[in-house]
């Protein structure tokens, strides 16, 4: 082991409904204290990509069609944690969804001494959710990010980056989409929140704010957590 390691490394979660900026914070964070964001997607396809045992085993699952089952991601997460780049710690994104994959995730980490260091709940309101995320479309040609309230093209249907006209909005944008994700996050999170906070691990933060207010509150959140 690295000599200059002396600490054990962090393991932060973030949970939060899409829209609310879990993908945004989690670069931030990165940057501020030197931590890894692993999103379970990404996680995949890159074992996938390198040819892992785990990769090929869920390539296989894929291929099939069906669900990557918690023991596989769980041994891609073991893997990616035990490279070098994180042994500063990581922001798991995307995983856990379930408590059962919040007690395998809790194991995995006991292999090692680990535990969860902090589960930040960014706390939003479902209707601005809706707003939100319904109204977001992208350019075309560079994929600048615009919204049909918040950020509209300085001159209308022309992007303000690289001058295209054509733009593209994703066909699951729209607010009843938005609002069955939003319902189906919260049955599916609503466990995991009494989970955290029974081994008083959970923290909440407002996540209806400036993007750099909410930053500052994270930072105090995940300062506090890795002291």
């Amino acid at each position: 082991m690295d000599a200059s390691i002396t600490t054990t490394p962090a393991v932060l979660i973030l949970l939060g409904p899409p829209g609310a900026g879990k993908g945004t914070q989690a670069r931030m964070l990165e940057d501020k204290f030197g931590l890894v964001q692993l999103s379970t997607g990404d996680l995949l396809r890159a074992a996938v990509a390198a040819g892992t045992d785990a990769g090929k085993a869920a390539k296989a699952v894929m291929a099939a069609g069906e669900l990557v089952s918690d023991e596989i991601v769980i041994a891609i997460l073991r893997d990616r944690m035990a490279e070098r780049d994180c042994s500063k710690g990581v922001i798991l994104d995307g995983f856990p969804r379930t408590t059962v994959q919040a007690q395998a995730l809790d194991a995995l980490l006991a292999e090692n001494g680990q535990r969860i260091s902090a589960a930040v709940s960014l706390e939003v309101e479902d209707a601005e959710m809706v707003i939100r995320i319904s109204g977001r479309y992208t350019c075309a040609g560079c994929g600048e990010g615009f919204h049909d309230q918040f950020k509209k093209p300085a001159i209308e249907g022309t992007c303000d980056n690289c001058g295209s006209t054509e733009f593209n909005r994703r066909a699951d944008d729209n607010a009843e989409t938005v609002a069955s994700r939003l319902i189906a996050y919260h049955a599916q999170t609503a466990p995991l929140i009494t989970y955290y906070d029974a081994q008083n691990v959970l923290k909440r933060t407002d996540a209806m704010g400036k993007i750099e207010d909410i930053a500052i509150d994270l930072e105090g959140i995940v300062g506090g957590a890795l002291n």
